[in-house]
């Protein structure tokens, strides 16, 4: 893959501003923190894409708030496509035992991977598990499960920014796009 310099002419379309994103977080934090009340609150981010979501995130959350990172795979190299095999690269750094525990991620898609998350985070016993999602894409949706906070609904198209990336690209893009077909099918 040949690595464009202008990241954002790789871009066809914006689906969401900077702003936009930054008034739904903004919005999801005085969601959680309301749900939340008189808890402590542990936020399980997956790596690498949802890192800027989570945190930008909790610090809209007035709260305690404890923050771990599980990294896991799904694609192979410079995939666009979910392999359907999840693979954990990075588990949790300290117990979740008892705690209530939000699960923040940038996209759900097919929903393989989120299920395999949450079936494998609830063998560890956290009080309570919910998910929150910067985006959601239903229309892949192969494991119906409910989402719990969910920022965006986007359409079946391949995107990039905002974490969101393609070959580790793009993730420092400040909005959300739909990429190019040419900037990754050469």
């Amino acid at each position: 893959m040949k690595v464009s310099q202008d990241l954002v002419s790789d871009v066809a379309e914006v689906l969401l501003t900077e702003e936009q994103i930054a008034a739904k977080v903004a919005e999801l934090g005085q969601r959680i923190t309301a749900d939340y009340a008189g808890h402590e609150l542990t936020l399980v981010s997956v790596l690498k894409g949802s890192l800027p979501f989570m945190a930008d995130l909790m610090r809209r959350i007035s709260l305690p708030v404890r923050i771990d990172l599980m990294e896991v795979s799904s694609y192979g190299g410079n995939a666009t496509e979910s392999s359907g095999l999840v693979r954990i690269l990075k588990d949790l750094s300290a117990p979740i035992e008892g705690r209530d525990v939000l699960l923040v991620e940038d996209i759900i898609d097919t929903g393989l991977t989120l299920n395999y998350l949450l079936r494998y985070l609830k063998g560890k016993n956290p009080r309570s598990i919910k998910v929150c999602s910067l985006l959601d894409k239903p229309a892949r949706r192969l494991v119906e499960f409910p989402l719990d906070y969910v920022g965006f609904e986007i359409p079946d198209a391949f995107v990039v920014g905002y974490g969101l990336d393609f070959g580790e690209v793009y993730r420092n893009l400040r909005f959300v796009g739909v990429l190019r077909p040419e900037a990754y099918e050469s």
